[in-house]
């Protein structure tokens, strides 16, 4: 099948017969025993702080170990603007990643309670062993159970020449080559030229993986909006004609094909670690491997889409966040001791906090709402699922409480979001947005909307063709009392589509309409058996619903509910009646609205 046959098949539009995906020839047995242990993976130094906290100062803050894998050496043009505007325009490229990396460990130092210019110890990785390169330079520290990783990649953010290249263009196209960013001060052999490739890339992250065998992998958002960008919707630093920077969607895509072949070479029982230049940097890191499935869970997090929407942090986070960028940011009168400079100064002092683009007033999940994981049954014959590793896990409840070992359903690479509809014998329908292909290279990169039924997965399809398929949000089921089942997703164009199985099968795809609305669908059937959704749009809650029981759902009348920060909740009263919950926009405070239906 050709690239455009292959993205066709995964992405397109729906079929008379629902394709089957496919799925794990056997069923593996999961990993146990792995101690809890956080990854996550971001493009430039930074990005964990502004999009990902306050989740990753709270995983400190529990004592599980933390690693943070930076993927580019955060260049820039190499000028470390100060905030007033003071700066004398100096393009020193190595001095500016070393700052970067500096200000990390002033922040993170101050996450773990310890001052912040306490010295972390710094080493270096062979993230490639059998080439001996590029290294990588590995900062740890600990204060009692709290224990901090950074792992510094440092492939170059762009490249001048005929090619222009840069990380997307890296992805995107075969035989582009980027250099290796030497940071200022870097220990040996991290401070030798070398070169970055697509496949080396995605080799070292894997080989990063099966090195510290993460429990909960975070990574940026490899699917962003569609953006327009005008006047009223200024292009700032999103790359064109979407919602977030072009080096956050390519480390996000970097990512999750990496994640995809550990994942494979840990159930084949084949090692990719990197290899250690010095001790081990983990607790735990480089244990024996067996052929078994990781067990891990994903969470990923949206970046400049901040910017787009209400903000959904109360004003005692945001100061939090502010607090940690302060101390990444730094001040060039600092005496910190790190030749290339102490912190990133143009996100010192309060610049944060007063940014127009107000990043930090938002922490967003890419797919929120919709859980992992899901129980169905009644106490003590009970049957949970979840997205665990490549695929989803089932376990049964053997006694009150006690749950068996979980089993392999397969069901490939699932955003972590599942929806699951109870069905008579006690299993359920699971449906699941699956990373179908993701290949770069001009390869295929699309998404489909899958479903578990009767021992197997089918492909659903997706309400949208081509690139506009990875736009589509994770699907939210529920069945009626007439037999359908209604599937529902946010499309592209962050409106509502759906998809309805009746006696004579799936329907086709439709797009409901409505305005604009954010990830995150509540989806129920009132008392008298009519289907409604709710959703958050800018200004409003958007809804909508069946007039009678079985009809076309359709848009309703604006709820006049207050702006919302985030999205809904939505169950029936006793009365008939529908209760709305959600947060209000940069506040502690939630609305609780009654609907009458």
């Amino acid at each position: 099948m050709t690239a455009a046959g292959a993205a066709l098949a995964g992405c397109g539009p729906s079929h008379p017969r629902p394709r089957t995906p496919a799925a794990p020839a056997v069923a593996q047995a999961y990993r146990t025993g792995d101690a809890p242990l956080v990854m996550q993976f971001l493009a430039h130094p930074d990005d964990d702080l502004y999009f990902m906290n306050p989740d990753t100062l709270h995983t400190l803050q529990s004592g599980v170990p933390l690693v943070s894998v930076y993927v580019t050496g955060g260049e820039s043009t190499g000028v470390n603007h100060e905030p007033d505007g003071r700066h004398s325009h100096v393009h020193d490229l190595a001095a500016y990643s070393s700052a970067r990396h500096q200000g990390l460990r002033q922040a993170y130092a101050t996450m773990l309670g310890l001052p912040h210019f306490t010295p972390w110890h710094r080493e270096v990785i062979s993230l490639l062993p059998s080439s001996g390169g590029p290294y990588a330079e590995v900062d740890t520290l600990s204060n009692g159970r709290a224990h901090a990783t950074l792992v510094f990649l440092q492939v170059s953010m762009h490249e001048t020449g005929g090619w222009n290249a840069s990380l997307p263009l890296m992805w995107d196209k075969p035989g582009i080559t980027l250099r290796y960013v030497v940071a200022e001060g870097a220990p040996s052999p991290a401070d030798q030229p070398a070169v970055w490739t697509h496949d080396s890339l995605v080799t070292a992250l894997a080989g990063l993986l099966g090195h510290f065998r993460p429990t909960l992998i975070r990574t940026l958002d490899p699917d962003p909006d569609i953006q327009v960008h005008d006047a009223t919707h200024p292009k700032n630093s999103d790359q064109p004609g979407f919602s977030d920077h072009r080096d956050h969607t390519a480390t996000a895509l970097f990512t999750w094909k990496a994640i995809r072949r550990w994942a494979a070479t840990a159930a084949a029982g084949t090692s990719g670690a990197v290899g250690a230049v010095g001790a081990d940097t983990a607790p735990g890191a480089g244990r024996g491997r067996a052929a078994a499935l990781p067990a891990f869970r994903t969470a990923v997090y949206r970046g400049y889409y901040n910017q787009r929407w209400p903000f959904n942090l109360p004003p005692a986070t945001v100061a939090l966040k502010g607090r940690l960028l302060f101390q990444y940011g730094g001040d060039a009168n600092w005496a910190c001791g790190n030749p290339g400079g102490c912190g990133d100064y143009g996100q010192g002092r309060n610049q944060p906090l007063t940014n127009p683009k107000g990043w930090v007033r938002s922490t967003h999940r890419r797919y929120p709402g919709t859980p992992p994981s899901a129980v169905v049954g009644t106490p003590g014959r009970r049957i949970s699922y979840e997205v665990l590793g490549s695929g989803v896990a089932r376990r049964a409840e053997t006694r009150p409480g006690v749950w068996g070992a979980p089993r392999d359903l397969g069901g490939g690479q699932l955003a972590p979001a599942l929806s699951a509809l109870p069905r008579p014998g006690g299993d359920a329908w699971l449906f699941a947005l699956r990373f179908t292909e993701i290949e770069g290279h001009g390869g295929p990169n699309t998404r489909d909307v899958v479903l578990w039924r009767d021992g197997r997965w089918t492909s659903l399809g997706s309400p949208e063709h081509g690139d506009r398929c990875r736009r589509v949000g994770a699907p939210v089921a529920l069945a009626t009392a007439d037999g359908r089942v209604h599937v529902f997703v946010r499309n592209a164009a962050k409106g509502l589509s759906t998809r309805v199985l009746d006696t004579t099968g799936w329907g086709p795809w439709q797009n409901l309409g409505g305005g604009e609305v954010q990830e995150g669908l509540a989806a129920l059937t009132d008392r008298a058996g009519r289907v409604h959704v709710f959703a958050a749009g800018r200004d409003t809650i958007h809804h909508w619903a069946q007039t009678t029981p079985g009809g076309p759902v359709v848009a309703r009348p604006g709820t006049g509910l207050p702006r919302p920060g985030d999205y809904p909740t939505a169950v029936p009263t006793p009365d008939g009646a529908i209760a709305v919950s959600y947060p209000r926009p940069a506040s502690a405070r939630t609305v609780q609205a009654r609907i009458s239906v």
